[in-house]
């Protein structure tokens, strides 16, 4: 599967670079009718199964544990590694607080820094790009749960076929509600960053 992506993304920046001038009128509506598309099918994949009640039942505890342990993990990482970077804690938990999301939390910090508005937006594109990548092979080598950790608050829309793909219909379920979660939880955390 990762090869098929990449493969997917290789194209898609040859045709951007050496086919398509300017974006072309379709290509949002394009880009919402694919995403509903792969988020219609998974729906399907998780429906199919008859135990989904009793599986939504098994997970519980792991549909709060898993997007709590997923923002702690990207705020302490943020700071070591903005430590190492020469930014203050405050600022570097900013750059992680997107958990993935990059067209809303560039906005919400570009009126306390620009810099860090356009270091959000890297750190979180660059998430999403390593998460395409790394939820098939942490999946396979390390667990299914592990998996959706790398997807953060995109593990509910855009990897959410790459999660299911990679892993099984209960797992799909726990990266939609951590997906859920973290995105409801970016213009609350960001706003706080902000304040300290």
């Amino acid at each position: 599967m990762t090869i098929k992506i990449m493969i997917a993304v290789i194209l898609g920046l040859a045709a951007g670079a050496f086919f398509l001038e300017g974006e072309p009128a379709f290509l949002g509506s394009a880009l919402d009718l694919g995403l509903c598309l792969l988020l219609f099918f998974v729906g399907i994949d998780i429906g199919k199964n008859k135990d989904v009640g009793r599986q939504m039942k098994e997970i519980g505890l792991k549909a709060v544990t898993t997007p709590l342990l997923v923002a702690t993990g990207t705020i302490a990482g943020s700071i070591v590694f903005g430590k190492l970077f020469g930014y203050s804690a405050k600022d570097a938990s900013l750059l992680g607080a997107g958990f993935g999301w990059y067209t809303l939390s560039p906005i919400i910090i570009a009126p306390y820094s620009a810099e860090l508005s356009a270091l959000s937006f890297l750190a979180n594109v660059t998430r999403e790009v390593l998460a395409i990548i790394s939820i098939p092979l942490v999946a396979k080598y390390i667990g299914y749960t592990e998996a959706v950790a790398p997807a953060g608050a995109t593990a509910m829309d855009t990897t959410l076929p790459i999660v299911a793909g990679a892993t099984d219909a209960q797992t799909a379920i726990v990266s939609f509600v951590t997906g859920l979660v973290l995105s409801l939880s970016v213009p609350v955390i960001i706003p706080i960053f902000i304040g300290l």
